[in-house]
């Protein structure tokens, strides 16, 4: 009865045209309080990221709980801009001298081509009628598998340029580069039978991209490479499929001379992306209601992201860049590690399309502190898994060696909950914390500084297995 009351609430305010900043009002204004009174709103860097990501974490603990016992309600949130003028003339400056850049509308194949590598594109199927896209860069040396995040896809390893993307200094070190894409991305949206435009199409989440997309990529790759095991690299989502796989399909791990996990996701219990921890707190109410108005597909431009962006990120130009890319809502940026003049490029390219039940599955950890399968509700729980509550995933079957990399001001994996991840795998290493605090969760293929920071050791790594 409370549950059906919240969501007749929340209709009710959508019907008679209520602006978000008035709903739950109250809320609203003890989080303002809490941020404008800090004295580090004043810095346009992580600083003021973080300050702002720590308020709204302070004040989300009463909607978890309305979330595990009746059905939360997202609440906004009211920031104030920076004010650091000198620092956003430039900014603006760089940007829209780097605005007419090419490779921001070029196609990946174009791009890893000029940029002087061959490249081949793959068809891979699927064993549920998916059909994947996957990118090659030719080389005779050891197979490697590079695997995206949440709204991402191959692009990601080739949009920070021809001296700074992974997938390009792996080739010039003569691996054999392999890039996946998983279901419902710009590159995979095609089924055996179904289309884009049916609901069916996207009722998965990243549990059935470990389950079957992973492992159909793999063995194309080793089948075509006549390997018997190959090197994955997975970010974010990527090492959360991977970890899926590796426990659900256990005879994979036999497959993976080593697993790399930047920014492993896995428990998420303290999250600080502001962005995700409001959905999350409004996970069943947003996915039921996303079902009934039939929209199933993520789309970075609709109101709830327009509402969420105006609430977080304020007005202003900076924002109107960073900020109109759901990557960088999610993610949160730093000023001292963005490539200004690279930008427009990113932003060409990010992000790539996701499914509403990916998220969803993503907010059900964060109310559930766990690391399971998706939560449907008691009664169809009971007949998919035979229980009321949704099984936890027994890492303790992922044996494959795994090498974690992470930072400290990263939004979306919390050291914390990735120290608690390392603690329950069976086989991790390596471990290595990335050797500047600012570093943060895009910053992994995005970074001015990532080669120094990050892939000279992760190359010497790869050499070790």
């Amino acid at each position: 009865m409370a549950k059906n009351y919240l969501i007749f609430l929340v209709l009710l305010h959508i019907s008679i045209g209520t602006r978000p900043e008035n709903f739950l009002k109250d809320t609203v204004t003890n989080i303002a309080e809490g941020i404008s009174s800090n004295p580090l709103l004043s810095v346009t860097t992580h600083t003021y990221s973080n300050a702002f990501a720590a308020a709204v974490n302070a004040v989300t603990w009463m909607p978890n709980v309305l979330a595990n016992a009746l059905g939360p309600v997202t609440l906004p949130i009211y920031t104030s801009d920076t004010n650091n003028g000198e620092k956003i003339d430039q900014f603006i400056l760089d940007f829209s001298a780097a605005s007419v850049n090419e490779d921001a509308k070029l196609g990946i194949v174009e791009l890893i081509f000029k940029n002087g590598f061959a490249v081949q594109e793959h068809e891979v199927e699927t064993e549920d009628g998916y059909q994947l896209t996957i990118f090659r860069i030719p080389r005779t040396g050891p197979v490697v598998f590079l695997m995206h995040g949440l709204l991402g896809s191959a692009d990601d390893f080739v949009v920070a340029g021809r001296e700074s993307a992974l997938a390009y200094m792996l080739a010039e070190a003569g691996y054999d580069v392999w890039m996946g894409n998983a279901r419902g991305n710009k590159h995979s949206r095609k089924h055996f039978i179904l289309e884009p435009s049916e609901a069916a199409f996207w009722d998965f989440s990243w549990h059935e991209i470990g389950v079957y997309d992973l492992p159909a990529m793999i063995d194309y790759v080793l089948n075509t490479t006549e390997e018997k095991s190959l090197k994955y690299i997975g970010h974010s989502q990527g090492t959360t499929s991977f970890f899926v796989m590796a426990s659900e399909r256990p005879e994979y791990n036999e497959k993976i001379a080593l697993m790399v996990a930047l920014s492993p996701v896995a428990y998420m219990s303290n999250v600080r992306s502001p962005i995700v921890r409001l959905m999350a707190s409004g996970t069943y109410i947003l996915h039921g209601l996303s079902k009934s108005l039939g929209l199933y597909e993520f789309l970075p431009d609709n109101n709830l992201i327009r509402t969420l962006k105006l609430l977080i990120c304020g007005t202003g130009p900076v924002s109107e860049i960073l900020c109109s890319n759901t990557l960088f809502l999610m993610s949160g940026y730093d000023f001292p590690q963005l490539n200004v003049t690279n930008l427009p490029v990113v932003l060409g390219h990010l992000p790539s399309g996701a499914s509403m039940k990916q998220f969803a599955h993503y907010g059900q950890g964060i109310l559930s502190k766990d690391f399971r399968k998706f939560d449907y509700g008691v009664r169809e729980n009971l007949e998919r898994y035979g229980v009321g509550v949704p099984p936890s995933y027994d890492l303790k079957k992922i044996v494959a060696p795994v090498y974690m990399f992470c930072s400290e001001s990263d939004w979306l994996a919390h050291p914390i909950d990735v120290v608690r991840l390392f603690n329950r795998l069976p086989n991790v290493v390596g471990f290595y914390k990335v050797p500047l605090k600012q570093f943060n969760h895009v910053d992994f293929f995005l970074a001015k500084d990532v080669k120094e920071l990050l892939y000279f050791k992760l190359l010497s790594e790869l050499e070790r297995f």
